[in-house]
């Protein structure tokens, strides 16, 4: 029997730039393995075997995945054994605790020919400058469409009912939490569950909630309230002493999408796109913001600045995008070169290293 997968983000391409949670989805570890190396020196391929083996014996895994790069990861958690391996790119930003004793770098460079990179050193520097130009324009065109948003916003926030979208959230709480109380610290992990990526809008809502029996499609409009329930929520269930994962907005990780509480079985989420969904099994419901706290006939009476807003909205995020797939393409070149220059049996044996130091963990 294998184990299961859950899959999730820990960095994002926002509107304020690229936006990192791995310190907090490592926190919990007490070993962990720090890649290092340039693209195309087989990190995404040495985490996925890892994952897959740790899988394969019955294992819960969790993948993080890549928002650059669709068909790699950053990383891989076994959260039984509390190991996990990471992208160490200086991106990510990935701040030691302990190093030796908890943190371990294992430089994937030493598979490499630098005689081969050597011969396209000019190449290596003008496609990562290119790449890195790209993606700054894409966060530049992002934190632009975040400022064309919150002009869309003010219109439903200036129509809401605040004292109605307390209630109902207070009505919420209650219908979640009764009066249970645990005694026990919350553990509070927070992630992303989905990313703005060169193929546009990637989410991994099914996967997170399929096994929860019961789950919330929050529906509703731009500034209709929804990430401050969700917080309230999120809030109440640490005060509880309940465990929670908060799901950050890919786009703004200052809101919040999604707020899972696996000890009661329950999922609840913003059900809108890019990452919209409708319940399609028992246990299922909608949460409807608009026809519950927002001033009724309020998208006729603004029906064209809306349209206005959401169209300026679409054109500068499908930029964005745009210029997203541009840096994946020159890093895709980047990965190519790296790729030739490397011999990869000294990449097996890397891996094989970090799969006997795990083995050793699971035997303690």
């Amino acid at each position: 029997m294998a184990g299961s997968v859950r899959n999730y983000y820990a960095g994002g391409n926002t509107a304020k730039g690229f936006h990192s949670l791995f310190d907090d989805c490592l926190k919990d570890l007490q070993r962990v393995f720090i890649l290092q190396g340039a693209p195309g020196t087989g990190k995404s391929t040495l985490m996925k075997k890892v994952g897959e083996y740790w899988t394969g014996r019955n294992y819960q895994v969790e993948y993080l995945h890549c928002p650059l790069d669709t068909s790699s990861i950053d990383g891989v958690i076994i959260p039984e054994l509390k190991v996990g391996i990471v992208n160490g790119s200086s991106f990510y930003t990935i701040t030691p605790r302990a190093l030796g004793a908890i943190e371990e770098y294992v430089n994937l460079g030493e598979g490499w020919d630098s005689s081969k990179l050597v011969e396209h050193k000019d190449q290596i520097l003008r496609l990562s400058m290119l790449a890195g130009n790209a993606k700054q324009k894409a966060y530049e065109h992002f934190a632009e469409a975040l400022s064309i948003h919150d002009n869309w916003e003010k219109i439903y926030i200036e129509a809401m009912d605040f004292q109605k979208a307390d209630d109902l959230t207070r009505k919420l709480v209650s219908q979640f939490y009764g009066s249970m109380t645990l005694n026990k610290e919350s553990a509070v992990k927070h992630r992303f569950l989905g990313a703005a990526t060169p193929v546009g809008a990637v989410d991994h809502v099914p996967n997170l909630t399929e096994d929860v029996a019961k789950r919330y499609f929050i529906k509703g409009r731009p500034g209709s309230g929804k990430s401050t329930m969700l917080r309230k929520i999120a809030e109440e269930a640490q005060v509880r002493g309940l465990d929670v994962e908060v799901y950050h907005c890919g786009f703004d990780p200052n809101s919040l999408d999604m707020v899972i509480v696996r000890e009661l079985g329950m999922a609840i989420f913003d059900s809108t796109a890019p990452h919209e969904y409708f319940p399609s099994r028992d246990g299922d419901e909608i949460v409807d913001m608009y026809g519950s706290v927002i001033a009724s006939g309020t998208d006729e009476i603004f029906e064209e600045e809306i349209s206005n807003h959401k169209t300026a909205y679409k054109n500068m995020m499908d930029q964005a995008i745009g210029f997203l797939k541009e840096c994946s393409e020159y890093n895709q070149e980047l990965e190519q070169i790296y790729t030739d220059a490397m011999d990869f049996d000294k990449v097996n044996e890397l891996t094989e290293h970090v799969q006997e130091m795990i083995h050793q963990l699971e035997e303690k």
